[in-house]
């Protein structure tokens, strides 16, 4: 006798999903596996690396960390739902995207999905950061390439673009 699945409705991007789950599987195969949401990364599986960082309820959460089952009921936002909408199919790059590409944010790009969603929320919490706020913003985030540098920078320069466009 196979394990016994649950039918739940997860709110991702603005869109209602359903998906049979079993009561362990954990949010970030469900994105990915069920979902086909594959921007969400997964590095470490304990929590540490912050590269399945999604958004539940604007927040920050590891993804890896928190049951599918878990989610019902929350406003999930993965890498994939944080361009903004200007009319064309695909969007826009939000901030935080855009500045990440101006200022050479990423090299292997494996961390980045969790760094962007990070980020947005730390932003909606900071719009104006300082450079010492930034890098606490980032701090549970780990990269292995880039040294941080360039991802500091992006932090702050998506502060400059979101101001742009408000």
């Amino acid at each position: 006798m196979g394990e016994e699945l649950h039918d739940i409705r997860l709110s991702v991007n603005g869109l209602v999903r359903e998906v049979r789950v079993p009561a362990r599987r954990l949010l970030s195969d469900a994105l990915r596996h069920d979902l086909g949401l594959t921007g969400t990364h997964v590095g470490c599986e304990h929590g540490v690396c912050g590269a399945c960082t999604v958004l539940v309820d604007g927040r920050p959460v590891r993804s890896c960390l928190m049951f599918a089952v878990s989610a019902v009921d929350c406003s999930i936002t993965t890498v994939e739902g944080l361009t903004e909408p200007d009319g064309s199919p695909e969007g826009r790059l939000s901030a935080v995207q855009q500045a990440f590409a101006e200022c050479h944010g990423l090299q292997c790009g494996f961390c980045t999905p969790g760094f962007l969603t990070t980020i947005t929320a730390g932003l909606r919490d900071n719009p104006a950061p300082t450079e010492d706020e930034a890098r606490e913003m980032i701090a549970g985030n780990l990269c292995r390439c880039t040294g941080y540098v360039n991802i500091v920078k992006s932090v702050l320069r998506a502060s400059q673009i979101a101001e742009e466009r408000s």
